[in-house]
């Protein structure tokens, strides 16, 4: 949309009699016999500018034009992500601003706002989200918290995203991709920054979501070898055994650290 005020060169606030002045003085630079030239441009400009003063110079239509050129102006102006911001008290808008964040690589900002929102009041993202971008959002924010090395909170979301998908399917196929990051996860990643006994209950954790009998094998197969590792060969042979129960893969490397195995 053109801008009428631009063309007369007047602020949109300006009076009749400042409306009539500037058309005047534009229009005398712009008329053929009074001025320095004489090309098609000219006489563009000169028709655009009668149309500028013919809709501002009526009072009616001026008021139609502003408001319309004021809806356009708002709406070009208009930021989502400083509207969200500026709700702070609307845990609504809170959550879908941790989400536009996420999806516009403003990943510090989605992470602090999350964990300052989730601080408090007992807030929960996926009761102020509608179910499948709550599910989208957590694993965004799952991706992210394992990027920085905090697997918990990168564990706690994506089995939330499992237990939601159990209730009704969503990510269907793409289920694979969240199976094989909480193994990644509870396998090895938290071995980094945890201790052994913490990184045993998260893999019995994820057992119990039974996703299948090779992946409880190899879960209870790393078990054995936490405990192994801690020195605790009877619970090691527990649980090597629930392993071969479930699939019987190789074991080589557990048979030579433990010179009593039994099947």
């Amino acid at each position: 949309m053109i801008d009428y005020y631009e063309v007369l060169g007047v602020e949109p606030c300006c009076s009749t009699q400042e409306l009539k002045k500037s058309f005047r003085k534009k229009a005398k630079e712009l008329h053929p016999d009074l001025g320095n030239n004489n090309s098609s441009s000219d006489d563009a400009a000169m028709k655009l500018l009668i149309k500028a003063y013919t809709v501002l110079s009526n009072p009616e239509k001026r008021r139609e034009y502003d408001r319309e050129i004021s809806f356009l102006r708002n709406k070009k102006e208009f930021n989502y992500q400083s509207f969200l911001k500026e709700r702070t008290h609307d845990p609504l808008s809170q959550s879908k601003l941790v989400f536009y964040d996420l999806l516009h690589d403003y990943e510090d900002e989605a992470i602090h706002i999350y964990e300052q929102m989730t601080s408090v009041d007992k807030w929960f993202l996926e009761t102020h989200m509608e179910r499948e971008d709550f599910m989208d959002c957590a694993f965004l924010l799952a991706e992210e918290y394992e990027r920085r090395n905090k697997y918990i909170e990168a564990y706690n979301l994506l089995t939330k995203i499992v237990e939601y998908e159990t209730q009704r399917p969503y990510f269907r196929h793409f289920m694979d991709e969240v199976i094989s990051k909480l193994k990644s996860i509870a396998c090895f990643k938290m071995a980094e920054t945890l201790e052994p006994e913490i990184q045993i209950w998260y893999l019995h954790d994820l057992i119990k979501y039974n996703f299948s009998r090779k992946l409880n094998a190899f879960l209870y197969k790393k078990i054995a070898e936490l405990h192994l590792d801690m020195g605790n060969k009877e619970k090691a042979r527990y649980y090597i055994k629930k392993s071969l129960e479930l699939d019987y893969t190789d074991m080589k490397s557990l048979r030579k650290k433990t010179s009593f195995f039994v099947i």
